[in-house]
């Protein structure tokens, strides 16, 4: 019989992630997700990825958590905005279950250890957008990294289970004993370019294109990189490589964060920037251009309900 596993958010990085596991068929992919067309569109015709890569992968999808059979690893692939309201409602899928994150951000794992078990820490650099329902584009690719969440860690054998299936399904997994270094690796390269799109409507390659900006962008990496150094991490990759390196690949390129500040969403300033100003508070350091990023996009969304 097949091992189940279920993503939880079958938007752009948690649609690659199900469609991807569909193509091992010793796996039965399910999939929750509040849409109810993309869903509908997913149980009829398959979760299918273009761009970077081509595949359509056969995955079960609901909009009701109930009619999903419990799972022996899940994946939470949501916003860090609603992280507490997805796994509050999946729970029941996971009850002996480990249960990884690949979400942007900090602080989503302490959220997810509240409702289950074990869990895995994850980050991931491959991007990609819904296009239309069931269909995700994958606009860049990179690997993934996955590691226990010390406070309460998955076993070493169902990570390496986890990374032996991304990578044997063309999603390339990187297990590690740590992987706090590679969390901050990606914290870092989103919280220093998402809130500065989000609030010029600059796109990622404009961004670094313009000498304030850019200027701005460094000066984030550098605070940044020096709370890092202070918790003793050693980064995966240089933050600032991935930055320009994505300006290159992907020059217009709307990050999530402007994305959701165009259509009047709720972003993720409290786990990109906002993870850091907690952890710099903890650790008795000073991040006043962090701390800004985080005042001016609740400036922005304060703005919506004042109008």
């Amino acid at each position: 019989m097949p091992e189940r596993i279920c993503v939880v958010g079958a938007g752009a990085i948690g649609g690659l992630f199900a469609a991807h596991l569909a193509q091992d068929l010793g796996l039965e992919v399910w999939v929750f997700d509040p849409a109810q067309e993309h869903v509908d569109a997913i149980n009829r015709n398959g979760l299918r990825v273009t761009g970077a890569v081509e595949l359509t992968g056969r995955v079960r999808g609901r909009t009701d958590p109930s009619e999903i059979p419990d799972c022996a690893l899940g994946i939470i692939a949501t916003k860090g905005t609603v992280t507490e309201a997805a796994i509050s409602s999946t729970a029941r899928i996971f009850g002996a279950a480990a249960v990884c994150s690949v979400q942007n951000g900090i602080g989503n794992e302490e959220v997810i250890a509240d409702y289950v078990p074990r869990v895995i820490r994850g980050v991931t650099l491959p991007a990609g957008q819904v296009v239309e329902p069931g269909v995700i584009r994958m606009i860049g690719a990179g690997p993934t990294w996955i590691g226990p969440f010390e406070p309460r860690p998955a076993t070493s054998e169902e990570i390496e289970r986890l990374a032996g299936w991304l990578n044997g399904t063309g999603l390339e997994t990187r297990a590690r004993a740590d992987a706090r270094g590679a969390q901050w690796t990606k914290l870092l390269f989103n919280a220093c370019t998402n809130p500065l799109c989000a609030l010029t409507g600059l796109t990622h390659g404009q961004l670094c294109d313009y000498a304030p900006t850019s200027d701005l962008v460094d000066a984030l990496l550098r605070e940044g990189r020096a709370v890092a150094d202070a918790l003793g991490l050693e980064l995966e990759e240089d933050p600032a490589d991935l930055v320009y390196s994505a300006a290159k690949a992907n020059y217009s390129h709307r990050p999530s964060m402007l994305q959701d500040v165009a259509a009047r969403r709720s972003t993720e300033i409290a786990t990109l920037n906002g993870g850091i100003v907690a952890v710099a508070d903890e650790v008795g350091m000073k991040v006043p251009l962090h701390r800004a990023m985080v005042d001016l996009i609740r400036g922005v969304e304060r703005s919506w309900s004042e109008s």
